[in-house]
């Protein structure tokens, strides 16, 4: 103490700020003054129940909706019918058409040696079958996705590959990108090396025998090979197998189908605004889902979340721009209801485009892509989103299967980020049902997409063109 008191004030000051973190030396947050209407409309969405009403409704008289089935068709009509009720203007199915259809099959694998014993898997979206009566052939074992990669050509030939890479949960959900890659191009890896078919450790955070469904993509000229992803619980037991050190046998069942044509839509609703030259806010998430589950959190709940949000605005009364609800269809397979969209609604002008796509817990973050004109914007939004505890972040926004064609034309963005701790136990599963929805962090939601809605609808700020994020 008696050295520190020595010390000159200029040096005193000079050691606390070298050792003070990082974010003790920004600078202040710029000064935003946000109507207190907005703030009670706010609060007001903290008591919301029309979100989980939706989530509740799509779940229990639609359930699973996958793309181009007639559920999805029921769906839609279920949708024209709530957002009708709810008072939203223009509704209207905007059809398209689907081409090639994947259909899930019979889907069942055993060990027979030498552990025999059943294992609990489901078959990736665009897989080929198996023959009727199955494979059976011996397993050629990858810790990771980059052990795949590595393995010599022709050297899988006769064998069924298996990639056992695990992901962690992350409140980004950035691990889905890391360790995703073992489904979105495994398959085709193993097959341009040789392998009659693949499973790997489903991607998700859980330990339980849910298998995890999605999509994967084989690169043109590639034949597709039967895939299917392990419950993590029965991929955790087959690698325990594996390191056993005796040859692994296992026998696969797969037996997709493609329908060439069939017919979907996206269901669009508005609150018209009162200066259409100002431009459309384009929001929603997806009608579609996977058939394990009842598609609860992916995604009946971003639907859900997007429409109770506009619905409160909407009573509020009238707003300087058009609020454009959309429920999208075949998100899940490719992105379609997105691609349709923005070929029906190309040359219109779009003040911004968000979606809500990650599940129903708590938003923490929010990141924006705007242009110079608009940045008081995203102060204001600081401001009246700090109460319910959602920071700023550094990033750049313009994330979303659904709103990424229209993203990538240059329409601002704003992500609102869902926290991602939980998301990936349930992630296109049999659990992802009504019982995972947290209604208060549900509501909370509902209250962030308020105020955004709120301010962005009536911000006076030129929303003109940006660079898309890459």
């Amino acid at each position: 103490m008696t050295k520190l008191r020595a010390l000159a004030p200029s040096l005193l000051l000079a050691s606390t700020l070298l050792a003070a973190p990082a974010f003790a030396q920004r600078t202040a947050p710029a000064a935003a003054v946000v109507d207190p209407a907005i703030a009670m409309l706010r609060d007001a969405a903290l008591t919301d129940d029309v979100a989980y009403d939706i989530v509740e409704g799509l779940t229990t008289e639609i359930g699973p909706r996958p793309d181009g089935s007639p559920a999805e068709e029921r769906a839609r009509q279920w949708a024209v019918a709530k957002l009708k009720a709810l008072g939203f203007k223009n509704v209207r199915i905007e059809p398209y058409a689907l081409q090639n259809v994947w259909v899930r099959g019979a889907e069942t694998a055993e060990i027979l040696s030498p552990y025999p014993q059943p294992l609990r898997l489901t078959a990736l979206g665009n897989s080929g079958a198996t023959p009727p009566e199955g494979l059976t052939l011996p397993v050629a074992y990858f810790a990771s996705f980059n052990d795949l990669l590595l393995a010599p050509a022709g050297s899988l030939t006769g064998r069924i590959a298996f990639v056992s890479n695990a992901m962690q949960p992350t409140q980004d959900g950035s691990s889905y990108g890391s360790q995703g890659a073992a489904r979105f191009v495994g398959p085709n890896i193993a097959a341009t090396k040789g392998a009659a078919a693949i499973v790997i450790r489903s991607i998700g955070t859980d330990h339980g025998r849910g298998p995890h469904a999605g999509n994967t993509n084989f690169a043109p000229g590639v034949t597709p090979i039967p895939a299917a992803a392990l419950s993590v619980a029965d991929a955790e037991n087959l690698e325990r197998m594996v390191k056993l050190g005796k040859p692994v046998t296992l026998h696969l069942t797969l037996t997709p189908t493609i329908a060439p044509t069939r017919m979907s839509g996206n269901v669009v609703a508005e609150v018209p605004g009162t200066e259409p030259a100002a431009g459309t806010i384009l929001i929603g998430g997806h009608l579609d889902s996977w058939d394990l589950g009842t598609g609860a959190i992916d995604d009946a709940s971003g639907v859900a979340i997007t429409t109770a949000a506009a619905k409160r605005v909407m009573d509020a009364g009238k707003h300087r721009r058009t609020i454009r609800i959309v429920w999208f269809g075949d998100e899940e397979t490719g992105g379609f209801g997105g691609i349709a969209y923005a070929k029906a609604h190309a040359g219109e002008v779009h003040a911004l485009a968000a979606e809500s796509d990650f599940g129903a817990d708590r938003v923490w973050r929010f990141e924006t892509n705007l242009p110079e004109t608009a940045k008081p914007l995203a102060d204001r939004l600081a401001v009246a989103l700090a109460p319910i505890g959602i920071v700023r972040g550094s990033g750049v926004g313009g994330d979303g299967t659904d709103v990424g064609p229209m993203l990538r034309t240059g329409v601002p963005a704003i992500d609102l980020n869902q926290s991602g701790l939980r998301y990936f136990d349930w992630h296109h599963t049999p659990e992802d049902t009504l019982d995972r929805i947290d209604p208060e962090q549900l509501r909370q939601n509902v209250a962030a997409w308020t105020t955004m809605l709120a301010i962005v609808a009536d911000a006076p700020e030129a929303m003109g063109p940006v660079t898309p994020k890459k």
